[in-house]
């Protein structure tokens, strides 16, 4: 287990070290876990050896965000003054999470060839 996540935070390490030496608008953690994709599509193996990690860190996942709500709490009066665009932004890019996803999932289902979209 330590081994699996020692390599899952050094492609997270990897990733952040490569954007911000290089300059691309492409956030750390995404390009870290492009790597750790690559990785275990090269090697098998370490895929089975990540799986029991990744799949307890998505069972806790409510914990993470714990954070996020304590700033929300910490910045509350700001909200009150705040409150129509931030529900504005929340509503409109939900609807946009949405239409993307719906998008992506056609899109690959023609790809794969599936009959159920």
């Amino acid at each position: 287990m330590i081994r699996a996540l020692t390599l899952i935070l050094l492609c997270q390490l990897a990733g952040e070290a490569a954007t911000r030496a290089a300059d691309w608008p492409v956030p750390g953690p995404v390009l870290g876990m492009a790597l750790l994709w690559a990785l275990m599509l090269a090697w098998p193996a370490i895929a089975d050896m990540v799986r029991p990690v990744g799949e307890g860190i998505l069972r806790h996942l409510s914990l993470l965000f714990v954070p996020a709500g304590v700033g929300v709490v910490g910045h509350i009066s700001q909200l009150g003054t705040q409150t129509l665009s931030l529900a504005v932004a929340i509503l409109v890019s939900t609807v946009l999470a949405m239409i993307a996803g719906a998008w992506v999932f056609v899109l690959v289902a023609k790809l794969t060839g599936s009959t159920d979209a």
